[in-house]
């Protein structure tokens, strides 16, 4: 039986989480918002302008001004926008759109909280999955997550040039002059289209399992005249190329591959001697603790729940541990891979960022 001061503490935990519940429940609905504010471009038009009523606001953005009210509304609430209640007007401070749209360095919060929405569209598949196990339709959510980098295709090219290709000396000017280029993983494209118009002195070839990406990704370069870009439907433990590539990028689909090892093992054959591999993959540890540290932790396990979920063997290595950053380095190193770095860039908290290059002479 609960003493009076047992039930007084009861109570008090009870309002304390109840009070955590209803901020959780608010902190969701203000995520889609903010993900959807993204997508429809309205941070964009308020970053460009100053106090604006919402039928300003919606001409300028080309939305219908009923959706936009209730959008700004949450906004509001949420403490993202000031609103003057005098002159019913609302305004994007200068240092919200810095963090939500990647300006001045910044990470784009604004677009990593499209993975909420990503999530949702899969959650009857990953309700299955975890009565059933998985994997899930990944056809779909290739789909999904191919979409995802087609929208958020500016802020992506935006932080390859002023953050990831720094990190190799040389790599702009060499693509200037022209280079071999594989993207693994291509999706329908959207990047390696980019990058083939920017640099038509080299040369760009795009892999993905998805038949459907591929013929979209085709179209695309079609429509666009983009001729120095090729996509292929292939494998990714399928590369089937000797010495054939400058440069080969791997933007965020490693942890998605049931056998990682196998497809660094492809780069490392498909790429010229002193040729160089960039990736991209999921900033995950193999310490716990290390990983709930994180300012962006539980996105983070969200991430990996969902992705785990993707390919059969729950994106577990031979020895059945997690993939993560100590496991990528310790497989590049075992392939022979040189001058192995790995960094955190400001433009993207929730990724690392791996340079590594072939010997001169292939390792034997």
């Amino acid at each position: 039986m609960m003493t009076d001061t047992t039930f007084a503490t009861y109570f008090e935990s009870t309002a304390i989480f109840e009070d955590r519940l209803q901020q959780i429940i608010n902190q969701g609905s203000l995520s889609l918002m903010l993900s959807i504010g993204y997508r429809t471009g309205l941070f964009r038009v308020l970053a460009d302008l100053d106090a604006a009523t919402c039928e300003e606001i919606s001409d300028r953005a080309g939305l219908q001004t009923k959706y936009v009210e209730n959008w700004l509304a949450v906004m509001s609430t949420g403490g993202i926008l000031e609103y003057d209640s005098i002159f019913q007007t609302y305004r994007l401070p200068a240092e919200h759109a810095a963090l939500l749209l990647q300006r001045g360095g910044s990470h784009a919060y604004a677009s990593s909280v499209q993975w909420v929405s990503l999530s949702a569209k899969l959650e009857d598949e990953i309700v299955n999955c975890f009565r059933e196990g998985g994997p899930l339709p990944s056809d779909l959510f290739t789909r999904l997550q191919s979409q995802l980098i087609e929208d958020n295709s500016v802020s992506i090219m935006n932080g390859l040039f002023k953050h990831v290709f720094p990190l190799v000396p040389r790599l702009i000017m060499q693509l200037c002059e022209g280079r071999d280029v594989l993207q693994l993983g291509c999706g329908s494209g959207s990047t390696l289209i980019e990058l083939a118009r920017t640099f038509p002195a080299s040369q760009f070839v795009g892999y993905d399992s998805s038949a459907t990406l591929i013929d979209n990704a085709r179209e695309t370069a079609r429509q666009k005249q983009i001729n120095n870009v090729t996509f292929i439907r292939r494998e990714l433990t399928e590369i089937h190329a000797i010495e054939s590539f400058d440069l080969v990028l791997a933007l965020d689909i490693l942890q998605d591959q049931a056998q990682p090892h196998r497809v660094l093992e492809q780069v490392l054959t498909a790429l010229r001697p002193e040729g160089t591999f960039l990736m991209q993959d999921l900033a995950r540890s193999r310490n716990r603790e290390l990983n709930l540290q994180h300012p962006l932790a539980a996105l983070l396990y969200s991430l990996s729940c969902v992705r785990n979920m993707a390919i059969e063997n729950q994106a577990q290595t031979s020895n059945g541990s997690r993939w993560c950053q100590e496991k990528a380095l310790q497989a590049l190193q075992d392939l022979g891979f040189e001058s192995i770095d790995v960094q955190t860039l400001p433009h993207d908290l929730i990724s690392d960022y791996y340079v590594a290059s072939k010997p001169r002479l292939a390792a034997s």
